[in-house]
């Protein structure tokens, strides 16, 4: 036992240890096309048979190596695979394009070895997830699933709306950068917020494709390979989408997300998609952040509760109700039956003059304005972003005092009000050009005047955007899925803006192609009261 894997036991409070680890490093694994595949093999020191479980990885394999020891100190044996193009393995890294074949190799070859018994786990978060997803449909009968964090289909999560999730994939391509060359000084720049001042000076860039350079200090091919190919591309996403292969067949799954996650909506798409084809999932979300110390290590205690239950027939210390939820406000944990829970009624909020949020609409139509300018574009605060520093609920208080941000605030509430699911806002609103984007945030003003961000959505709008008479938009959407308890004494609070750089890249105004654009334009937008809601769901609890 290494003193990681001691630390996580302890951490973790999992299941006792049954046995000593042998490892086998830098196993290489020849794909078809002749790629080596760096691979590490961790074997219970015990007498058999065991079942295995596998990890595919681009971030290199030693950080993930007290993980798989722990594993395999329960009685799996644990494959740690490098992706094509990572840490030591062969090849060019292209994310999302090679994770089907190398992985459907990389079973083959498991299933070869003398200690395979017939029986695998598909285990890891975020891009982990999606190798699982990539190879799901090739299983054998006796498998199950824990994805986390992640989604079977990334299209929205890069291009939410349409818009450019650019916080996300400036951060990532500096961890996949400084992984492969620098991997010591890259996770010391991830504790320090070094990573996210790099984003935000280069996410400024014009044009955008040149933002490697900024971050990067060189060109990077998959990320200029991805401006000049998938944007807008049907048949490019296509390739790399893995929903299709969610099928009657698909091993149970174990989905495991946060709050503030900004792949939970597509990870909560995976999970409907699969209850919909008859099948009983799990779903656990807790009040985290993508890279929360709770997601980081993995859950390892929930893995191998799942992977003993469907791997081996234990089903000690599996949970009756397949839904938990963390509900922040209250910080509890609730167990259901299905997401979202069945139950909710559905209260409607308007907005009003100077500021109002309330149960009823108000009496007389108005509007309100504000100009978002391109050149100073409204920043992001927290949220549901890929960060090492600064996600999820933080003070909104600079983002409120902008004059590009309209902020509508209902009375104190006089009984506890709690959210779980997604809320939805109808929102009427007109502009002077027809390129505007719509961010729309729902916070929890507390009896302190902090203003806390609960969910929030982007949503863009072009020329072929349809339009009312009157020449205004009548759009409808989701925030973020959530659950919360506004508590008595607090207030709901609905931000309207029209950016939250970087997390999102800033609408220029003009009809050039995200990655060439130059050209800043101005955008005077109009918030018409009239046709503007807030709708919960809303539950009871008793």
């Amino acid at each position: 036992m290494s003193l990681s894997s001691l630390y996580l036991s302890w951490v973790e409070d999992l299941p006792p240890r049954l046995n000593r680890v042998k490892k086998t490093r830098n196993i290489g694994i020849t794909m078809d096309d002749g790629v080596v595949l760096k691979t590490d093999h961790y074997a219970p020191k015990s007498a058999g048979p065991h079942p295995t479980i596998l990890m595919r990885l681009p971030y290199g394999r030693r950080g993930f190596g007290p993980i798989a020891e722990a594993y395999a100190e329960r009685g799996f044996h644990v494959v740690l695979q490098a992706c094509r193009g990572t840490e030591k393995s062969g090849g060019e890294f292209d994310p999302l394009t090679n994770e089907r074949t190398d992985g459907l190799k990389t079973l083959a070859w498991i299933k070869e070895q003398p200690w395979y018994d017939g029986r695998i786990g598909l285990s890891g978060p975020s891009y982990l997830g999606y190798a699982q997803w990539a190879i799901s449909d090739a299983l054998p009968e006796t498998a199950a699933m824990a994805t986390k964090v992640t989604t079977s289909d990334f299209r929205s999560v890069v291009f939410p709306s349409g818009a450019f999730h650019l916080g996300l994939w400036l951060s990532w391509l500096q961890v996949i950068e400084g992984l492969r060359n620098r991997p010591l000084s890259t996770a010391a720049r991830m504790f320090s917020g070094d990573i996210e001042r790099r984003t935000a000076a280069a996410a400024m860039t014009l044009p955008l494709i040149e933002a490697d350079r900024k971050v990067a200090g060189h060109k990077v091919p998959f990320w200029r390979h991805w401006f000049e190919h998938s944007v807008g591309n049907d048949a490019f996403w296509a390739a790399l989408n893995h929903r299709p292969r969610l099928s009657h067949r698909t091993p149970p799954v174990h989905f495991i997300s946060g709050w503030y996650d900004f792949m939970l909506d597509e990870l909560l798409a995976d999970y409907q998609r699969l209850v919909e084809l008859g099948h009983t999932p799990y779903l656990t979300v807790g009040t985290w952040f993508h890279v929360a110390d709770e997601l980081q290590r993995d859950n390892l205690r929930e893995t191998i509760i799942w992977m003993r239950a469907h791997l081996s027939g234990d089903r000690t210390g599996l949970r009756d109700k397949p839904v938990r939820l963390h509900l922040s406000g209250r910080d509890e944990w609730l167990e259901f039956d299905h997401f979202p829970p069945p139950g909710a009624r559905f209260e409607l909020w308007h907005i009003g003059p100077e500021g109002a949020l309330t149960r009823q609409p108000a009496a007389r139509p108005a509007t309100d304005s504000y100009r978002y300018d391109p050149a100073d574009p409204t920043p992001n605060l927290g949220g549901a972003m890929f960060a090492f520093t600064g996600a999820g609920a933080v003070d909104n208080a600079l983002r409120e005092i902008r004059d590009d941000v309209l902020c509508y605030t209902s009375p104190p509430l006089a009984a506890d009000l709690t959210v779980i699911g997604q809320s939805r806002v109808y929102l009427r609103a007109s502009a002077t050009v027809a390129h505007a984007d719509f961010f729309l945030r729902l916070c929890d003003v507390g009896p302190d005047n902090v203003s806390l961000n609960i969910c929030d959505k982007l949503f863009r709008v072009t020329p072929d955007t349809p339009r009312n008479a009157d020449g205004s938009w009548s759009l409808t959407f989701n925030l973020h899925a959530t659950a919360h308890t506004f508590r008595a004494g607090h207030r709901l609070r609905l931000q309207v803006s029209s950016g939250a750089h970087p997390r999102f890249a800033r609408n220029l105004g003009s009809d050039e192609p995200i990655g060439t654009a130059t050209t800043l334009v101005a955008n005077d937008i109009t918030i018409i009261h009239d046709g503007t809601m807030l709708e919960l769901p809303t539950y009871e609890l008793h």
